[in-house]
């Protein structure tokens, strides 16, 4: 089986990583910092999803993470939670922007997620990584994580995992 990778950044890094492991065919979730090139070089929290392209398309792990996330306000925490989609070759780079054009229509505000060329990662240190599956009952997951898993369930249902989805209460 031949992986996609695609890199996500736009809140803190177990959210990110806890919605896209909830996924069918998204095979391994690397949570860490990624840093793009010129002005956005400094390292941002994010995640490197590696996905089978035949369970789940690009198109819908974008809807997802501008859903999962502030993809239209620039707040003031933007150096550290850059609202951004990595892309690892320049095809990828003009399929993802054009898909991040498109998407605007669903949103009153604009959005501010860039498409940016992926330069490098520092993963997340092994303590925190998995933070989800190793603490659903944390006080930071109750409040942030599970209502992002329970968007996944209302509005993508068919792409999530059941079998990944066992730490949340309906």
């Amino acid at each position: 089986m031949i992986l996609d990778k695609i890199g996500f950044g736009g809140g803190c890094h177990w959210c990110t990583e806890a919605v896209f492991q909830a996924l069918k065919g998204v095979e391994k979730v690397e949570q860490g910092y990624i840093a793009s090139t010129g002005e956005n070089s400094n390292l941002s929290e994010a995640v490197i999803v590696h996905f089978n392209r035949k369970c789940i398309n690009l198109i819908t792990l974008i809807e997802i993470h501008l859903l999962t996330h502030n993809s239209t306000s620039n707040h003031s925490m933007r150096k550290k939670y850059r609202s951004a989609v990595y892309t690892f070759n320049e095809e990828q780079h003009h399929v993802v922007a054009a898909m991040l054009q498109d998407f605007q229509y669903q949103f009153n505000n604009q959005v501010i997620t860039q498409t940016l060329p992926f330069h490098d990662f520092e993963p997340s240190r092994e303590e925190i990584t998995n933070y989800y599956i190793k603490n659903p009952e944390a006080p930071f997951c109750e409040t942030y994580i599970n209502p992002k898993l329970k968007l996944l369930l209302q509005q993508f249902s068919g792409f999530v995992d059941p079998h990944k989805m066992v730490h949340l209460k309906a």
